[in-house]
């Protein structure tokens, strides 16, 4: 006696591949709508910590761009424009870039402390400032005559101001 298999599907068997299928078609949708989001998305929350000279550096890469300076406040740079507007130059002993804010500024800012400003630079030639923050601790420690910082400690200042730290 022989025995003879069927080989024609059930409807287990085709259930079976609809279900893969529609998993396929929606792991698929899934992967493009991830790919959409984050492709559009990623370039706008990007935010870079530059020093002036940084900014300086990057050239035609800068416009546009968000990003975080930071320096010291020049000497002699701070105009009020009017209301609350005012202007200043950041340096970092090696490159000045002229900054404008239409924030008001914090209480502690003069010339020669540390600040960090958010924005971008425009093709004006200055730094649009969203937002200003100065460099502070605790701890009060007079500079020295003539005080210089190095890139280092700008970069440690910056990082110090980052919101997301609680700061």
């Amino acid at each position: 006696m022989s025995s003879t298999m069927s080989t024609t599907p059930t409807a287990t068997d085709a259930m079976r591949k609809r279900t893969r299928l529609f998993m396929i078609g929606a792991f698929l949708v899934a992967a493009i709508a991830f790919g959409v989001i984050a492709a559009s998305g990623i370039n706008q929350n990007l935010v870079y910590y530059w020093t002036p000279t940084d900014l300086v550096k990057a050239g035609d890469k800068a416009y546009g761009a968000t990003i975080r300076l930071g320096g010291m406040v020049a000497p002699g740079s701070i105009q009020k424009l009017g209301g609350s507007a005012v202007a200043f130059d950041v340096y970092d002993g090696g490159s000045r870039v002229p900054v404008r804010t239409s924030t008001v500024p914090p209480q502690m800012f003069r010339e020669n402390i540390g600040v960090v400003v958010e924005g971008t630079m425009v093709r004006g030639g200055f730094f649009q400032s969203n937002r200003l923050m100065v460099s502070h601790n605790n701890e009060y420690k007079a500079p020295e005559k003539g005080h210089t910082m190095d890139q280092e400690q700008l970069r440690k200042m910056i990082e110090a101001q980052d919101p997301a730290k609680g700061n």
